[in-house]
């Protein structure tokens, strides 16, 4: 159970590896925080990231996960809380990123790229959500992007996929909150990382570490969307409302 100041006892991590995920989960721990959980495909790395973690009044567990398996995300979340108790925070933090020369043209690779980032997140987060909603308590925070904002030609079905977990996750947002559950988007800009090493930065590029300071304030403010930086947001209100003859004329790559 979270304490008076919204710190969280128990945090589950899907995506236990990314590079953004952790960055939260660190700026996230305190003195109340007792459980972080590990989810991962690839647990040897999770193992790595859970020894940084850990200390001696912190358990740090890392758990298999597959973020295309949806018959498997239930169990997952679920055992958790048989293993844990309550689950203060989930943090959903796995996608692909793909190349979008390759994703635009081959359509089983496309495929492939929905079932994680679309299936699969839509998946996970409700297995969380229903958790969650049972306990009557509990914050999710999901990671979108601006790319879904106004989807560049350079990788359309990243950018698509972005956009439709977007605009799910405001919906269940609004419908989780009459049962007590808080749901947060976090839409960061190109953020420094593992997924992005060897792309050329966009404009107002970050850190995992800036990301996981605006989620913190977004959650201690229980604000339903957070951009990260905060510039982005005024950006894309003009970006969104462009022509397309404008728009496809910018150097976004």
């Amino acid at each position: 159970m979270q304490n008076a100041l919204g710190e969280p006892q128990t945090i589950l991590l899907l995506g236990g590896t990314s590079d953004i995920g952790v960055a939260i989960v660190r700026r996230l721990l305190s003195p109340t925080t007792r459980t972080v959980v590990l989810a991962c495909r690839d647990t040897a790395r999770g193992d790595a990231v859970a020894a940084g973690l850990r200390h001696d009044s912190l358990t740090v567990e890392v758990v298999a996960f597959d973020g295309a398996d949806a018959a498997s995300h239930s169990a997952v979340v679920e055992g958790v809380a048989a293993r844990h108790g309550d689950i203060d925070l989930v943090v959903v933090a796995f996608a692909v990123l793909g190349d979008g020369a390759v994703t635009s043209r081959d359509p089983v690779a496309a495929f492939e790229l929905l079932q994680v980032n679309v299936s699969g997140t839509v998946s996970a987060t409700i297995a969380a959500a229903n958790r969650l909603r049972a306990q009557g308590h509990g914050s999710i925070v999901l990671l979108s992007s601006v790319a879904g904002e106004r989807v560049r030609a350079a990788n359309p079905v990243y950018g698509g996929s972005k956009a439709g977990v977007d605009g799910f996750a405001q919906g269940l947002g609004d419908g989780l909150a009459a049962d007590g559950v808080h749901l947060m988007v976090v839409r960061p800009g190109f953020v420094h990382s593992a997924m992005t090493a060897g792309l050329e930065p966009a404009p107002f590029a970050t850190t995992p570490e800036h990301v996981a300071e605006c989620v913190a304030r977004g959650l201690r403010g229980r604000r339903r969307m957070v951009w990260a930086p905060g510039v982005l947001r005024g950006v894309f209100m003009v970006l969104r409302h462009l022509p397309g003859a404008v728009w496809r004329r910018l150097p976004l790559g």
